[in-house]
């Protein structure tokens, strides 16, 4: 069995969905950086940076960074169309994200991890500053993926989901519905996948774009 380590609106949401994807027995065990508690405390024995997602495979596999664990699970479990389509450019667009996006959004949520004690006004223009980069690096993936989100099987492939998942944060939909309407549309597509939607339904309850 697998064990997913994460929390409601994060990106553990993407893993989850990818697993039930694979038809692969798992679990999930509540843990986060961000909060305390036992699940927590054994992420952090096996993560020490207590990311999530993190998720340990059958045979004891610690595997971290969540483009890398989508990738794992595509090839181990081919039938679920996880890296279906154009794999070299799944690939790239997977790798594009975790760089380009995600990596920014850890910026804009914690800009003392790089300013250390600089005063809070710093702290707002870096995170102000980030949020313009990270919007438009989403513009630039919509021009250069806006194809590969989905397996020839209709159904979102990994880059699908983890664009639909991290687009989630810091606006992001909001400045492709203004700035690439017709991307945006296509991730309102992978929304509403019938093994998409019930997760996201769980991580944002509340949520919808403005």
């Amino acid at each position: 069995m697998y064990t997913l380590y994460g929390i409601d609106e994060s990106g553990s949401c993407m893993i989850e969905i990818a697993l039930q994807r694979c038809a692969a027995p798992w679990r999930r065990v509540d843990a986060a950086s961000w909060a305390d508690g036992e699940g927590s405390d054994e992420l952090a024995r096996i993560n020490p940076l207590k990311q999530v997602p993190t998720l340990v495979t059958p045979d004891g596999q610690v595997l971290t960074e969540s483009a890398a664990i989508l990738i794992h699970l595509g090839l181990a479990f081919p039938d679920a169309y996880l890296l279906s389509g154009d794999r070299a450019q799944i690939i790239r667009g997977l790798v594009y994200i975790a760089a380009n996006c995600y990596s920014a959004i850890g910026i804009i949520d914690y800009p003392q991890r790089w300013l250390g004690n600089a005063d809070e006004a710093l702290q707002a223009q870096l995170a102000a500053g980030t949020r313009r980069y990270l919007h438009q690096a989403w513009v630039v993936f919509a021009e250069q993926f806006a194809g590969q989100l989905f397996a020839p099987n209709g159904e979102p492939n990994a880059l699908g989901i983890m664009a639909a998942a991290v687009s989630r944060w810091d606006q992001a939909r909001e400045a492709l519905s203004a700035l690439a309407p017709g991307f945006a549309q296509t991730l309102a597509q992978v929304d509403v996948d019938p093994i998409v939607a019930p997760v996201f339904a769980r991580h944002w309850p509340d949520w919808e774009v403005s």
